[in-house]
């Protein structure tokens, strides 16, 4: 699956690879900054380029316009999310796979909380943005996904649950600790989460989301 993100200018000779990678990342990091705060419409190409330290003419020499910027944004917490289920088989011991994948979807939530919220902010708004990435092939990788829990639960591997519920679950339940933190701090009276926050998170939803599935919690570090 790919997501389709508008192309980068392509006149004129481009920068060295090692200089053009650094300065996208910082592009990309002061847009997820700009576009968490404000969302898309709230945001300027000259917002961004004055949080990135650079002349806005340098910042359209990366990326041809907002959406393009703001579609790789998204592209980049999908494609890691994403990438995370893609090795699910049906070969896997299913408490050791939930468990991967919990553990990996916490740990984005922990590094790319600001991506995250962007993404929610965009779903909640319609997804208009994403109506390309959600298509055919999409929902029959997701079915893909969800065929491999229906092959567990035949086995006899888990407890007979809908799949596409629980992947909803699993989504949601690792999320919230990127999108609510705010609201998790004011609820608890911390001035934010820390990492240990997020592994006693962990924990706690693993040990729930495998019990509800019929499933032995592994031991965890």
């Amino acid at each position: 699956m790919t997501l389709l993100v508008p192309a980068h200018h392509m006149g004129g000779e481009k920068p060295a690879g090692r200089i053009r990678q650094k300065n996208e990342e910082l592009i990309l990091t002061a847009a997820e900054e700009e576009f968490a705060k404000h969302g898309f419409k709230g945001t300027s190409m000259n917002t961004i380029a004055q949080r990135v330290g650079l002349p806005k003419a340098n910042l359209h020499y990366y990326f041809t316009n907002k959406l393009g910027l703001y579609m790789s944004v998204l592209a980049n917490i999908l494609e890691l999310w994403d990438s995370t289920f893609n090795t699910l088989t049906v070969e896997d011991d299913p408490a050791e796979a939930l468990t991967r994948y919990i553990r990996a979807k916490m740990e984005f939530s922990r590094r790319h909380p600001l991506a995250s919220r962007i993404f929610a902010m965009e779903i909640i708004g319609g997804g208009a943005c994403l109506y390309e990435y959600f298509n055919q092939d999409y929902q029959i990788w997701f079915r893909q996904r969800a065929a491999v829990f229906e092959a567990w639960v035949e086995a006899g591997k888990m407890d007979p649950i809908d799949p596409v519920h629980l992947i909803f679950l699993l989504w949601g339940s690792t999320q919230h600790y990127a999108d609510f933190s705010s609201q998790i701090c004011h609820v608890t009276g911390r001035k934010r989460l820390t990492k240990q926050d997020f592994d006693e998170a962990t924990r706690t939803l693993t040990h729930i989301i495998l019990k509800g599935c019929g499933l032995s919690p592994p031991g965890l570090a």
